[in-house]
């Protein structure tokens, strides 16, 4: 962060890109560059011509300067711009060179990667809306009691969705991915709240003289029923501001308000819409396909150490796929991951400037050194040799570098020793062979950066690899920090609503379960995600699915005094499956359908695992959870308060 700092300061520039120029005339080419110039925040852009004039036949020129710059009919321009590689300005100043350019150019770099990304997030924003709308609609009619209840819950979510979505405006910014994903998660965490009211509301209509007599009760036990589960859903988004990445944060705000506004949104307006449609909800009702669950209740509890059993023997090998999740670090394939053909031509334009800038010049990535400007030309000559011995180094580009130390600095032309070089520092980029995040390449970094620590002890490497191998370095620190972090938000959270030290762990460990297995399939499968994705899938998993386990539990709880424990837990069971079903195949279809549908591997991963998370948490819920609290029923009576046997039942 602090050389991209400086880089700002000294030179007045951010971002960085290659345009790449097939079958161009040498005189038009010099014609674009000028022309990419004069666009809006291009602080400059570099062709050799900025060297030499182009009347010096192309034969006569430096090897190095040809090697840099020219490869048959294939040549590159340098583009640097005066802003960050995502702000906005730079995306524009990209689409006008794109535009100006034609199709014998492509730009290559990270902020044409965020350009094409930004572009194809807005296209398919509203269809991931859609999708998830028309799934979790699909799967409501199935599961719910009224052919009109689906519809009346997404018009109450919708609206909170609109309010999430308008109130981002006051954290300036967020990220084009947030903004993709939010509307869908939003839809599949708040659904429980919804379906809460339904019920309760129904649940008291048999007994209240007035439909506002009910509502009026059902909004009192649907804030009580709901304050545990919007709390731990809340809380591990929240665990993502912990992130060093500032993507966990951009996300935990935004989803930790649209939780918030959801729960509201569910005793504000719903109620309003099931009162207004309360005559045609009646109407459409019908018989629930979910059956009597007693019978499938009291079968998991006679079979609770066969259930423990399975538990114990999937941990072990779910907890090591777990420890060893595959994750990629190259931003690159955050839009097309392994599989290019999944994505059109128009949607890769930076895949294909980047492919060709591999196949013409062998380079893969950039690197950037900004060193003390008065380094003298022998020392800054010795040490960009060394740096070109590196092993995948294929040339690098400064004062010093194409022209070499026998030429005076003043004979060089103005316009490239201001770009090159300030008052405190000079900038020397460095193109490699290899690919971003890779050992190679990391291995590359350490190299050059003991070289340019030994010449210039202030020196510093920046650019898109040596801040992703950073990235690697802390990310497994992120990783603990955030789960441990979700872990103790939402054990204490459950051991406020239940009242119970045992409770929390137990339910976390069986949430915890769920999130091995889920993150642990992926390593036995050899599937590969966006680094982001475990770190913001363990929380998510935990925080939203945990609800699960707080209804069952809640209900134990309060029918354990009376009874015993096996028959507490039987009718706790059949009490809890039919919500549990409910709220996970619902997310399960709003997440899935984004997940087979979306090009941008990022949002496709993430909802693939929240989709597969929502079903190992339900079943992990509905059996590990009541065989757990068979086994453990005497250590949680004992350190629960509430639950003091009214008789000596065992």
């Amino acid at each position: 962060m602090e050389g991209q700092n400086i880089l700002m300061d000294e030179f007045g520039k951010g971002a960085f890109s290659f345009v790449v120029v097939e079958g161009m005339a040498d005189k038009d080419i010099s014609a674009l560059r000028r022309q990419i110039e004069t666009i809006p925040h291009v602080d400059s852009a570099i062709w050799y011509d900025s060297l030499v004039d182009l009347s010096v036949p192309k034969e006569m020129l430096p090897d190095k300067l040809q090697k840099v710059f020219i490869n048959g009919d294939a040549t590159i321009i340098a583009v640097f711009f005066d802003t960050s590689s995502s702000a906005d300005e730079t995306i524009e100043a990209i689409e006008t060179i794109r535009s100006v350019a034609g199709k014998q150019c492509f730009v290559s770099g990270l902020s044409a990667l965020v350009t094409d990304l930004k572009a194809l997030c807005e296209r398919e924003e509203p269809v991931y809306v859609g999708i998830a709308v028309l799934c979790a609609l699909a799967a409501m009619e199935l599961l719910t009691d009224s052919w009109l209840v689906p519809p009346v819950f997404l018009a109450g979510i919708g609206i909170t969705i609109l309010y999430n979505m308008g109130t981002n405006i006051f954290f300036g910014e967020i990220s084009y991915i947030t903004k993709a994903l939010a509307a869908v998660l939003q839809l599949a965490v708040t659904m429980d709240y919804s379906i809460f009211l339904w019920h309760a509301y129904c649940a008291q209509k048999k007994s209240c003289s007035s439909n506002t007599d009910a509502m009026a009760l059902a909004i009192r036990d649907t804030v009580l029923s709901v304050s545990g589960s919007s709390l731990t859903t809340m809380a591990g988004f929240l665990a993502l501001c912990f992130m060093s990445y500032t993507m966990g944060m951009d996300i935990g705000l935004v989803m930790a308000k649209g939780c918030l506004l959801g729960v509201i949104g569910s005793v504000t307006i719903l109620p309003s819409l099931i009162l207004l449609f309360d005559k045609p909800l009646t109407k459409t009702m019908h018989r629930t396909l979910i059956p009597d669950m007693s019978k499938a209740a009291a079968w998991i509890t006679g079979h609770s150490w066969a259930f423990l059993l399975l538990f114990a023997v999937i941990l072990v090998p779910a907890a090591i796929g777990y420890g060893n999740t595959p994750v990629y670090y190259d931003f690159t394939q955050i839009l097309s991951g392994d599989d290019l053909d999944s994505i059109s031509e128009d949607d890769m334009q930076f895949l294909i400037a980047n492919t060709k800038m591999e196949e013409n010049f062998n380079i893969a990535t950039t690197h950037m050194i900004l060193c003390d400007a008065k380094l003298s030309a022998a020392d800054a000559a010795d040490m960009i040799g060394r740096i070109e011995a590196v092993d995948g180094v294929t040339n690098t580009l400064g004062l010093n570098s194409l022209l070499g130390c026998m030429i005076p600095e003043d004979m060089l032309p103005k316009d490239i020793t201001s770009i090159l070089k300030s008052e405190d520092y000079q900038l020397i980029l460095i193109n490699s062979e290899y690919k971003v995040s890779t050992d190679e390449c990391n291995e590359q970094i350490d190299r050059i950066n003991a070289i340019l620590k030994e010449v210039d002890p202030n020196g510093m490497l920046i650019g898109e690899a040596p801040c992703t191998k950073d990235l690697i370095e802390i990310t497994d620190t992120d990783f603990a920090v955030v789960s441990w972090v979700s872990i103790g938000f939402v054990f204490v959270i459950i051991m406020l609503t239940l009242r119970s030290l045992s409770l929390p762990v137990i339910l976390v460990a069986v949430i915890e379960f769920a999130v091995f297995i889920n993150l642990g399939i992926p390593y036995y499968t050899g599937f590969t995600m966006p680094f982001i994705a475990p770190i913001c899938i363990s929380t998510i998993q935990l925080g939203s699915t945990v609800d699960y386990a707080i209804l069952m539990t809640t209900r134990y709880k309060e029918l354990r005094p009376n009874n015993d424990k096996k028959t507490s837990i039987t009718q706790a069971l059949a009490y809890a499956m039919p919500s549990v079903l409910v709220s996970a195949l619902s997310f399960f279809a709003a997440t899935f359908g984004v997940g087979v549908y979306s090009d941008i591997d990022l949002i496709s991963s993430m909802c693939n695992l929240l989709a597969r998370g929502a079903l190992v948490s339900m079943l992990s819920v509905l059996l590990v959870l009541p065989s757990l609290l068979m086994l453990l029923d005497g250590l949680v009576t004992h350190t629960s308060l509430g639950m003091k046997k009214k008789e000596q039942i065992i």
